[in-house]
């Protein structure tokens, strides 16, 4: 598997993979749900790739860069990375949310697109610790994340607060 940064080259599988994934699903949410191909090249491409060095933003946006997730040849995943912490990411979303296409789970691919992705996030970040949100419902997720080094760092009433040690 690898991981690779959201790019031009690969514009039609990563809409594919976005027009796709739910508006939100799991606490991860997507505002280009059904996005057509031609809005997602001209439009939603740019704006994305733009997030990792972001001009004209409001204060409370951070830079985020997107990966995506390649086992044999075919896009299976997408993580995202904020580069640091606003108050409110670090009581809620925190540094990392990701997916993983229905059809790839449970084979692994969380739980090596995550640890892909922290290898990132440490070089990244400056907190100390990577900051996790999962719905507590969401077991499967839940292990992906203990399986990379996670300990739960607190919860309400529907999310743990997990923490990966840099």
């Amino acid at each position: 598997m690898e991981l690779r940064k959201i790019n031009l080259n690969d514009a039609y599988a990563q809409w594919e993979y976005t027009a796709a994934l739910p508006a939100d699903e799991n606490g991860l949410t997507n505002p280009f749900h059904g996005v057509s191909f031609e809005e997602y090249k001209e439009k939603v491409l740019p704006r994305l790739i733009s997030y990792e060095h972001p001009v004209g933003m409001p204060d409370w946006f951070v830079p985020e860069t997107y990966y995506y997730l390649w086992d044999e040849g075919r896009l299976v995943g997408e993580f995202r990375i904020r580069h640091r912490l606003t108050e409110a990411l670090r009581n809620g979303a925190g540094h990392i949310g990701y997916s993983i296409r229905k059809d790839a789970r449970g084979r692994g691919c969380g739980t090596e697109g995550l640890r892909l992705t922290l290898e990132i996030a440490k070089k990244i970040v400056p907190e100390d610790e990577i900051y996790l949100r999962v719905n507590r419902d969401n077991i499967a997720s839940q292990k992906v994340m203990l399986k990379n080094g996670a300990r739960q760092a607190g919860e309400d009433e529907t999310h743990l607060f997990m923490r990966i040690p840099k």
